[in-house]
Parts: structure tokens; C-alpha cells; sequence
């Protein structure tokens, strides 16, 4: 392969194999810059799991860096964006930690005991990881948003108190925790403090989402395909 670089405008020769080293390698300094930005989980997700460059780098050299994508997959706003090509890339991966396993456990396997399990050992995981210790909180809270989130869209009544043991919380916590994830995830629920329960109704995605997630990865495509016309202008071919 041949790389030619911006500041000087040479041409360097790098085999396959160099390349996908010193990408390896910019994957790994860039975990400083992405976990201590205001905006990098979610440009992290946009770089290691939606471009495509990387993302071979790091399944082929360094899949341990699947932890670092998972944990800005689950704490990041734009989650629904990354959180399907997240699924297909672990269930390719040989790569296992509490992290991932908790979320295959939930968008695969639909176990909700054995998520509750792997959230305990995330905690672990978590304090004693440099790069993503100050991510504690967030993971947690947003871990526990996405197993409420699930568990109300497979069920269509859910008993609080069971809810609640689920989450590790007391029923009052959990009821106040339900009325909040249903505000944020925009689920058609209503709460029955008398008998405790969560009645559910319709889950139909709207249109405008359903195209939102049809279109979101086209600006990341064509970037692909101008990167690749102008490597093959460079080479002259």
C-alpha cells in the first residue's frame, strides 16, 4: 500500500499489515481525546464502529477495544445510531468482557437476570479501567434506563416491584425511575400507582424515525467512497 502524507505531500510505502498496526495505534491514543471530551463517545462511535477502516483494524489487532465502543454505544444519546451495528459486531467477536456480555444479554439473549448479573461486574470492570472510570455514573444510569426500556417493550403489564428488583432499586425509586425512562424513551405507557403496574400500549415506530435510521449512515458511506476516489487518484489509477 501507499500512503501519501498531507504535510509533505510524500509517498510512503506501508505494507497491509503496517497500516492496520499504526491504526491500532491511533485507535489506542485516541481513547485519551475521546473519553475526555464533552463530544467523544459519540464521535468514538462515529469513527471505530461506522468507519469501516478502523473498525477492521481494531477486529483484527486489538478487539479489546470493543469494551471502550460498547461503553460509549451505552451511554451515548444517540445509542439507537450505533447499538444495531454494535449487536453484529460482537456476535462476530470471540472478544467477551462484563461489558459486552451485558449488552448481548440484553438486545440478544433478552436475559434479564443475567444483564442484572453483568451490570454488578460492569461496576468492577469500570472503577478499575483508566479510561473510562469518570464513566461510572452514567453507565449505570444509562444501563438501567436500557434494561426498564426493554423489559416494557416486551411485556404489555409489568408489575413495579418486580421492575424494581430487576434494577436494584426500592418500588417507590422504581416508579419514579419508569415515569422518567417513559418520558425519555417515548413509550405509549401509563402508570397504575393503586394496583402497581405498568400498563403498556402501542409500540409502533413513527415514520420520521423509521427514516432516520434507514438514512443516518449515508453521510458516513459517502465519506467512505471519496476517502477510496481519492487513494485511487493519488495512486494514479
Amino acid at each position: 500500500a501507499v500512503v501519501s502524507t498531507q504535510s509533505t505531500g510524500a509517498a510512503v510505502h506501508l505494507t497491509q499489515s503496517e497500516v492496520l498496526i499504526q491504526r491500532a495505534w491511533l485507535v489506542h491514543w485516541g481513547l485519551f481525546v475521546y473519553f475526555n471530551h464533552p463530544q467523544g463517545r459519540d464521535k468514538l462511535i462515529d469513527d471505530f464502529l461506522h468507519q469501516k477502516t478502523y473498525l477492521n483494524a481494531i477486529q483484527t489487532m486489538c478487539p479489546h477495544i470493543l469494551r471502550y465502543i460498547t461503553t460509549a454505544v451505552v451511554i451515548s444519546k444517540r445509542r439507537r445510531d450505533g447499538v444495531k451495528e454494535l449487536i453484529k459486531v460482537l456476535q462476530q467477536e470471540s472478544y467477551k468482557d462484563p461489558i459486552t456480555e451485558f449488552v448481548e444479554s440484553l438486545y440478544v439473549n433478552f436475559d434479564f437476570d443475567e444483564a442484572q448479573s453483568k451490570l454488578k461486574q460492569c461496576t468492577t470492570v469500570i472503577e478499575n479501567d483508566f479510561f473510562i472510570v469518570g464513566c461510572l455514573d452514567d453507565f449505570t444510569e444509562n444501563a438501567r434506563l436500557i434494561i426498564s426500556e426493554i423489559f416494557c417493550r416486551i411485556h404489555q403489564r409489568i408489575e413495579i416491584d418486580m421492575l424494581a428488583d430487576k434494577l436494584n432499586m426500592a418500588p417507590a425509586e422504581a416508579e419514579k425511575w419508569v415515569v422518567n425512562m417513559i418520558r425519555l424513551a417515548h413509550l405509549d405507557a401509563k402508570i397504575d400507582s393503586k394496583n402497581g403496574y405498568v400498563v403498556m400500549g402501542g409500540t409502533s415506530t413513527p415514520i420520521y424515525q423509521k427514516l432516520i435510521d434507514k438514512t443516518k449512515d449515508l453521510h458516513l458511506k459517502a465519506n467512505s467512497c471519496c476517502q477510496k476516489v481519492d487513494k485511487k487518484l493519488a495512486l494514479g489509477i
